[in-house]
């Protein structure tokens, strides 16, 4: 299968229905799920019978140009996690989300930066986007600082969700980054 992106180290590819075990297993990782679930994990069930066709079915939706990717590194193959670039459920592709969520072997390797900062000209350039935006919880500093080192920029505040209550942190909110093709042009 050919990669959707390519960076130096980087391949971010479409998931295919046998990967399920892949996001099971990045989901089962407290530490992977903590600003997202509060460390629970993601029944396998759930990723089996929700998540991954809910995946599939966004490539169909968006002629394969928009959802989530998975990442693995081109020296052996290793899956890293994934990406996303998408736009809000039947929002305009003109604005689309950055997003990513890496196993922790994966961190402080720059792989955030590098797949972001590939889909952001993915976007721009060949997508014919006009903003990407993201969100992160007031207290992930690591998710914050990759954003920035892409050009993202802080738009504003956020609540967190109600959903998300549980999380230790969750009572400060959240950033909304942003960056349209006008400043990553710029860069």
């Amino acid at each position: 299968m050919d990669p959707f992106v390519q960076t130096e180290r980087l391949e971010l590819r479409h998931f295919t229905a046998d990967d399920a075990d892949l996001l099971i297993e990045l989901d089962s990782d407290p530490a992977v799920m903590r600003y997202l679930t509060g460390g629970e994990p993601t029944a396998p069930a759930v990723v089996r019978e929700l998540h991954l066709p809910g995946i599939l079915g966004a490539y169909e939706r968006w002629g394969g140009n928009f959802g989530v990717f998975a990442a693995r590194e081109k020296d052996g193959g290793a899956f890293i996690g994934w990406f996303c670039l998408r736009p809000e459920r039947g929002g305009s592709t003109a604005e689309v989300e950055l997003g990513y969520r890496l196993r922790q072997e994966a961190w402080g390797k720059g792989y955030a930066t590098e797949g972001s900062r590939a889909l952001l000209g993915k976007a721009f350039v060949e997508l014919d986007v006009r903003l990407v935006w993201a969100e992160t919880m007031f207290v992930n500093l690591p998710s914050q600082k990759v954003m920035e080192k892409v050009g993202m920029t802080v738009a504003e505040a956020i609540p967190s969700p109600d959903d998300m209550k549980m999380i230790e942190g969750s009572e400060l909110g959240g950033w909304r980054y942003e960056i349209a093709k006008e400043q990553w042009e710029q860069q």
